[in-house]
């Protein structure tokens, strides 16, 4: 398509072409979500008005998702108890959701697409809640609908049409070059003109916009900021190329976000996710995707064992190299260069995922198919560790 073909596109969605019609309810909650005089009876009888959403808002809010320590019965109760703006924004994810189908259908697998966005959405609420630099129940709505115009772009552009190319979130500066080359638009810039339709708040639409690789972190919006650093986090949960230490890295140097704050909002997400999927009707393995990140740690583990035997080797004696047994070797500087260096390349992706399983180990069942395998990689990186502290003792 030209730019005249991709403008005329934009303006057409603008004006809800091709655009799946919101529930009344949805629509009706959006309006609520900007409304300063806004009260519970209203929101209470609204959504009252459909009883199987108010089942399923119901058994959410009794979940650990939300962890109130009482049962309530009814809506009212429901959003005295977790908050007016928080329930308001679990139904309009529920609505959101229902909007859109699932299974696969060619190259769209809906199932992998609402998995996906529903990690994303919980490590963006739970970064919010970590960092507390926006509204955690907003950023939830912004990373689980960041992604929400890839499936009007299915359906309205790829469908049907002679070009049918192969549909991946991860990596996502590949996935918009390839649709602004075959297409000339992309999946963001629709969602952005369809969340414009649909009246969502400008902080939530701005989300949109397509992150340039180099941009600085003070030139992003705190939300945007949230669903960015969640997008990468959702990225090492579900596709199978990411590696573990490069994502920590990725995001302690891109965004200032420490490995132990990683790991919290990672184990939290993991604590969070099966409730919410529940209540979304969204299809997931909690326990193959821990199994998965638990594998990705332990490759992560066994590369900085290879690193550390190739430290052992290369240097003099059969034991690990350390600053005493350096006083015989004739040329110290450079082998305190050479522990130096291993040092630094080993201890910051080992805190990375010691850290992280000893979090993880906290939340799991000691029945899962995982628990032997992550008391193996603590054992392991414990073992690392010492050694990692005895060969750098003065260095």
């Amino acid at each position: 398509m030209d730019k005249k073909q991709t403008a005329d596109i934009l303006d057409k969605i603008r004006g809800g072409y091709s655009l799946p019609s919101l529930s009344a309810l949805a629509t009706k909650l959006i309006e609520l979500a900007s409304a300063d005089n806004a009260i519970v009876p209203e929101l209470a009888a609204l959504i009252e008005k459909d009883p199987a959403l108010t089942v399923r808002l119901l058994r959410l809010a009794n979940s650990a998702f939300f962890n109130t320590g009482q049962e309530v019965t009814s809506i009212r109760q429901a959003i005295f108890r977790i908050g007016f703006n928080r329930l308001r924004i679990m139904a309009l994810s529920l609505s959101l959701r229902d909007t859109f189908p699932m299974a696969k259908h060619g190259p769209m697998d809906y199932e992998k697409f609402w998995r996906v966005s529903l990690y994303k959405a919980i490590a963006a609420k739970s970064l919010a809640d970590k960092l507390r630099n926006c509204n955690p129940d907003e950023a939830f709505i912004a990373g689980l609908i960041q992604e929400i115009g890839l499936l009007i772009f299915y359906d309205l552009i790829i469908k049907g049409s002679d070009t049918q190319p192969a549909i991946e979130l991860y990596p996502l500066e590949r996935l918009l070059a390839s649709e602004h080359e075959l297409f000339g638009i992309t999946h963001r810039e629709i969602g952005e003109a369809a969340l414009r339709y649909w009246k969502f708040p400008e902080a939530i639409i701005a989300c949109q916009q397509n992150i340039p690789a180099q941009i600085k972190t003070p030139d992003l919006s705190p939300l945007c900021l949230d669903c960015e650093i969640a997008r990468e986090l959702s990225s090492l949960i579900c596709q199978e190329s990411m590696e573990f230490s490069n994502t920590f890295k990725e995001i302690s140097e891109k965004y200032g976000i420490d490995h132990e704050a990683t790991s919290d909002i990672l184990v939290n997400t993991f604590n969070e996710v099966e409730n919410i999927a529940a209540s979304l009707n969204v299809e997931l393995d909690k326990g193959k995707d821990l199994l998965q990140i638990v594998e990705k740690a332990n490759r992560t583990l066994g590369m900085l064992s290879e690193q550390m035997m190739h430290a052992q080797n290369s240097s003099p004696g059969a034991a690990l190299p350390s600053f005493n047994t350096l006083q015989n070797v004739r040329d110290q500087a450079a082998v305190t260069h050479t522990l130096q260096a291993v040092a630094h390349e080993i201890r910051n992706p080992l805190t990375s995922v010691s850290g992280f399983v000893q979090k993880l180990s906290s939340i799991m069942d000691s029945s899962s198919e995982g628990w032997d395998y992550v008391q193996i990689i603590l054992k392991e990186s414990g073992k690392l560790e010492q050694a990692l502290s005895h060969m750098t003792q003065k260095v």
